[in-house]
Parts: structure tokens; C-alpha cells; sequence
């Protein structure tokens, strides 16, 4: 058994401070305040530093200069090894829209890394696409959209063999709702997303069993006061999780302030929706088949357009903390507790308290990451 002391331990509304927590076979055992108890193992003191819950990402698409859209195994796990570096024990791999076979060949790479039990941290795969409307694709590649099509989305779960988690579709289009159905039916999470869809449209595929609105605000029919549009149904039905694009770039820091007052950090997940340009300098990258393009920070399309992000999960907290002024602890919900629920993982991660998984992120005054732990085992960095 360790421990580590002395440290800031980011727990469920409240801050340990000093606080520590011990760890065996990789879990969590004790939590509390002040002096840590006498263990068998080395004790760390980790000076004030912070200890967050790993976070859980629901949408990442990849990072490095990798990603996730291909059936390199290698650069899968490239893209997923990049994000963990920056906290995130946990994370769902997503596609963007390509020729559906070449999806389904994803999947299945996606599946059997999943299956092969080196537990890099995949938790399922997120389909964003091919069910989208065009109007609102954003980056993903106009030739591959599919009208919605239950052969197309049953060969697509096929080929995750149960590993499909999320799939984000346009409930408005002619036939989207029976695709959403049978999502509901056969267990996996329906997000609304990419669509057109107005108020009652949106509220009705809520009520039908959607449980996530996909980067809420962004490729969605604007919020306007006389129709919300999904973004208002979302905020406004408490069974439904709402992600936000953190960065700055894609929501207004005023915008995501109303958005997790409204919903409270216990319905709003931050993701990153990050392309392979996250921690590259700029350049031309591939997203899927789309050519897209870095600089400063912000991915964009051809003509501008925003088209997936930089971000990684420590600089959206980051971001919640010392830009939109959202509580540590409230951001550590956002970043863990809310996506681990959805995912129906927070038995075992997503918060800290004992018996749990020992998945941590250390983290200086600056927020800035020092340690990834994931079950117990450094993963990144080293512990003082």
C-alpha cells in the first residue's frame, strides 16, 4: 500500500486541503484530511499539489497526429497514449463520417484493442456520422453522410460487437427517430447532434430515450428565444447530458457559464473533440478523409470554418477554472464524474473515494499535468 500526502484532493463539492488517500492492487482504499496513516509503502508527498479524478472523455477524435478514423491499430493507440499524457484515463474513441465500410473496418480494429486486454483506456466507440444533416455536417465529409438507414446502422454495431457506445445522429430527418429507437432498445446512447431539428423535435427525441446532446451549441439550430432548439431541450430535460467544447473557441465563456448553471456540472461533460493537430504546431492534418488545418490553437476547414479542436481534457479544466471561473470541484465533475456516469462507469471511476480505481491526475498550482495514474500505475510522469 501507498500513499499520497500533503496534497489538495479534489473530491465530490469540497476540496481536502491538506488531504490524502492510500492506494492497494490498484484501487483507492482510504481518503481523509490532515496526516495520512501509517502504510507498508512509500508515502509521497505531493506539497500542495493537486489530485483529480482521471477524466473521462466522450468525444476524441484524435491527437499527436493521430487519429481515430483508420484501421491502424498502432495509430489508434497513438492518438489515445497522446490524450493520457494529459489526464485522461479514460475515453470513448470517436469517428468522424467516412465510406461506411471503412467505418466498420475502425470499429472493428477499435473493438479488438479493446478485447486484446492491454487497457489502454478505451471504454467503447462513439459513432458521430454517418446519420448527420447535411446542413449541419461541420467537417465531416458531405459524400459519406447516410440518409438514416437501420441496415447501415446495425452493420456498424455489428462490427463493434458490443462496443459501440455512443452514436450521435439528427433525430429530424426522415427516419432518424426509428434509428434513435432502436439505439434505445438495444442499449446504446443516442445523441443528438449535427442537426436541424427545432424545439419540439429535439424535446421529442429526449423523450424517446436520447440521453446526450453532442458539442452543445455547435452544429445545432441556434438558440432563439422563441424556438431553443436542441441546445434548449437539452439544458432543459434533467435526464440529458450535454457536452461542451471548452476551448475558447467553440462556446463563449459567458455561454458555457449559463450552460452549467443551468444544467448543473452533474448533466454537462467537457470533451475535446480533438483532431490529430492537438499538440502539434500548425499545419495540415486529416480528419477522417477531410483536410483540415491548424494555427494558433484553432482547427478550421478550408473556408474557416471551425472543424474539431486542439484541446485536451487538463486544458479544458484549465480553462473552466482560471477563464470561465467554474469551481475546481465543479470542473472535476464536468471533466469526470458526469462522463463516467453516462457511461455507466462510475462505480468504479470518475470520483475519488475508496474503492475505486485508483485513476488520478496530479496537478501544480498552475493546473498544469505531472501524473496520469491509471489503477494505481503511473502512467505519465512520476510520483515526488
Amino acid at each position: 500500500m501507498i500513499a499520497l500526502a500533503n496534497a489538495r484532493v479534489v473530491m465530490l463539492r469540497r476540496v481536502l486541503d491538506p488531504g490524502w488517500l492510500t492506494i492497494q492492487n490498484g484501487r483507492i482504499v482510504g481518503v481523509g484530511s490532515g496526516d495520512p496513516p501509517a502504510v507498508d509503502g512509500a508515502v509521497h508527498d505531493l506539497t500542495g499539489r493537486y489530485v483529480l479524478p482521471g477524466f473521462v472523455d466522450l468525444h476524441m477524435h484524435g491527437g499527436g497526429g493521430a487519429q481515430i478514423t483508420t484501421d491502424d491499430r498502432d495509430e489508434i493507440l497513438a492518438a489515445i497514449a497522446f490524450h493520457r499524457r494529459h489526464g485522461t484515463t479514460r475515453t470513448l474513441a470517436s469517428l468522424v463520417t467516412d465510406e461506411l465500410d471503412r467505418m466498420a473496418a475502425s470499429v472493428r480494429t477499435i473493438a479488438e484493442i479493446i478485447r486484446g486486454g492491454a487497457d489502454p483506456g478505451i471504454v467503447g466507440v462513439h459513432l458521430e456520422g454517418p446519420f448527420l444533416n447535411p446542413d449541419k455536417r461541420g467537417s465531416h465529409h458531405a459524400d459519406h453522410l447516410l440518409p438514416p438507414h437501420l441496415p447501415a446502422l446495425r452493420h456498424l454495431l455489428a462490427a463493434g460487437d458490443g462496443t459501440v457506445r455512443v452514436v450521435t445522429l439528427a433525430p429530424e430527418l426522415p427516419g432518424g427517430m426509428e434509428l434513435l429507437r432502436e439505439l434505445v432498445t438495444t442499449g446504446v446512447i443516442a445523441a443528438v447532434g449535427h442537426t436541424e431539428a427545432d424545439f419540439d423535435q429535439a424535446r421529442t427525441a429526449f423523450a424517446s430515450g436520447a440521453r446526450l446532446a453532442t458539442h452543445l451549441f455547435n452544429a445545432m439550430r441556434h438558440f432563439h428565444h422563441r424556438d431553443p432548439g436542441p441546445a434548449g431541450a437539452a439544458l432543459a430535460n434533467g435526464a440529458v447530458t450535454c457536452e461542451l467544447i471548452n476551448d475558447g473557441f467553440h462556446v463563449h465563456d459567458d455561454a458555457v457559464r449559463i450552460a452549467v448553471d443551468a444544467a448543473g456540472p452533474q448533466r454537462i461533460a467537457f470533451i475535446t473533440d480533438a483532431t490529430p493537430a492537438a499538440g502539434m504546431t500548425n499545419g495540415e492534418f486529416r480528419l477522417g478523409p477531410v483536410p483540415v488545418f491548424a494555427r494558433d490553437g484553432k482547427v478550421t476547414l478550408s473556408d474557416g470554418s471551425l472543424a474539431g479542436s486542439t484541446l485536451t481534457m487538463d486544458a479544458a479544466l484549465r480553462h473552466a477554472v482560471t477563464c470561465v471561473g467554474i469551481p475546481i470541484t465543479d470542473a472535476a465533475i464536468a471533466t469526470a464524474t458526469t462522463p463516467a456516469t453516462l457511461l455507466g462507469i462510475a462505480d468504479h471511476t470518475g470520483t475519488i473515494a475508496p474503492g475505486k480505481d485508483a485513476d488520478l491526475v496530479v496537478l501544480s498550482d498552475r493546473l498544469e499535468v505531472e501524473t496520469v495514474m491509471a489503477r494505481g500505475t503511473p502512467v505519465h510522469g512520476a510520483l515526488p
